[in-house]
């Protein structure tokens, strides 16, 4: 499985095809969700960022990742 760096994941922002996030170390594509189009999720979360913390302010919790496949960890 690969490993990405902060700063790799930043390049999964949507601006090249691919949408990525991550949770909990774990790097999640996300590219065919209609809810991250264009990058970003409802206006307020843009991807390429690791949304471990920002989950507790989510109406939903991270089971919401379980229909997303699993590309990467994050590298520490």
């Amino acid at each position: 499985m690969d490993e990405y760096t902060l700063e790799e994941l930043a390049d999964m922002n949507g601006k090249n095809g691919k949408i990525y996030v991550a949770y909990s170390d774990q790097i999640y594509d996300i590219s065919d969700s209609y809810l991250w189009k264009g990058g970003v999720h409802q206006g307020l979360h843009d991807s390429g960022h690791d949304l471990t913390k920002t989950m507790d302010e989510a109406p939903h919790g991270p089971e919401i990742f379980k229909n997303f496949s699993i590309v990467g960890n994050l590298k520490k």
